[in-house]
């Protein structure tokens, strides 16, 4: 079958290969046909190694499609069903778990250094244990979320990465509530997510902060109240907050200068909410001493905040009571055997989100 992977990590394509084949099936196992995959900024950080993992290596984790066979002791999916790859699955048993916290449970983590493929004579490993830029992949059960039949698969592929981050991070970790106000620094798919979470929570002002004039366009489409470039924010708390600065800031970019400006934009005993990954080397920089003295909260949201399936549950339920829509915010549409173009738009900020339909 068709799939990309990187050999090592640095490189800056992905290498396409029809003689790809999916391994592993036994009990507790799901096999599933990906139907529609987005690329994600994570993605290109698995090819450079800032989130690090083992190659040769299939990408691809933002992802749906249907299951096409189950193993022995698998019984919440059946063959015919439509499913999230859900990358943080819960293993249902530690203390993460026990207190809803799915999304830090880290059973999951445990498949992306198991083998998941192999191409000629050698096995290849899947990028945080998912593997979705592949036609097919087998995946440990607890990967497989069940959604309605009414959720199209595009629609459930963002719903598997940056949608439920950045909608997660406004409901769950910032808690976002109407009347509020809440600034987003970052505009890419999670940033424009997380201005939608923040209109559906009610915020009075959601004021998006990106470089970028076509991104501050979508987030003025996907509701922001304004949108303006980093120079500007300054007018920006003064117009929309009274000088007071936002209740909320969530950064989704996962550099060092934009938690600045993002904790520079937050009112005193405000929340940062930190979405953005940066790297090992990436430190926050904020003195212990305005920490103190500002009361500003500084809080990272880890995949929504908060338990896994049930942010995915919150999200197809305003997606089918259209105070949400996710489908627009794909503004490209390849074939996996073009992923390297889809690589290319995200990098140039041409694409809000490209989609790549596999089968």
């Amino acid at each position: 079958m068709l799939a990309a992977l990187i050999t090592s990590l640095g490189q800056d394509k992905l290498e396409i290969r029809d003689d790809v084949e999916a391994i592993g099936f036994g009990a507790g196992k799901v096999r599933v046909a990906i139907k529609a995959t987005g690329l994600c900024h994570s993605d290109l950080s698995g090819m450079s190694g800032k989130i690090p993992g083992p190659t040769p290596m299939v990408l691809g984790h933002e992802g749906a499609g249907e299951v096409l066979e189950v193993g022995d002791g698998v019984t919440h999916v059946k063959p015919g069903d439509r499913v999230i790859v859900n990358w943080r699955p819960a293993c249902g048993k530690c203390a993460h778990c026990r207190r809803s916290e799915s999304n830090l449970c880290a059973a999951g983590s445990a498949a992306m250094r198991v083998p998941a493929f192999t191409s000629r004579g050698t096995e290849l490993f899947r990028f945080m244990g998912a593997g979705t830029f592949a036609e097919e992949v087998v995946l440990d059960a607890g990967f497989a979320a069940p959604i309605p039949d009414d959720v199209s698969y595009e629609a459930a592929a963002l719903i598997g990465c940056g949608v439920t981050t950045g909608i997660g991070a406004a409901i769950n970790s910032a808690q976002v509530k109407p009347g509020e106000t809440v600034a987003v620094v970052g505009c890419g798919g999670v940033g424009i997510s997380a201005v939608m979470g923040a209109k559906a929570a009610g915020a009075a002002q959601v004021i998006a902060i990106d470089p970028v004039a076509s991104r501050r366009k979508w987030a003025v489409d996907f509701g922001a109240t304004a949108a303006v470039a980093p120079d500007d924010v300054k007018g920006a708390i003064d117009a929309y907050t009274g000088g007071l600065g936002f209740d909320h800031v969530i950064e989704a970019v996962g550099r060092p200068a934009t938690v600045r400006s993002a904790y520079d934009a937050a009112r005193q005993g405000g929340t940062v909410c930190l979405v953005g990954v940066g790297g090992f080397e990436d430190m926050v920089p904020v003195n212990l001493l305005e920490l103190f003295v500002s009361a500003k909260r500084i809080i990272p949201s880890v995949y929504g905040g908060d338990d896994v399936t049930r942010t995915y549950d919150r999200i197809i339920n305003m997606l089918r009571a259209g105070r949400i829509d996710l489908e627009a915010l794909v503004t490209h549409r390849l074939p996996l055997s073009e992923v390297n173009d889809a690589i290319d738009l995200m990098r140039s900020g041409e694409a809000l989100r490209v989609m790549l339909t596999i089968s």
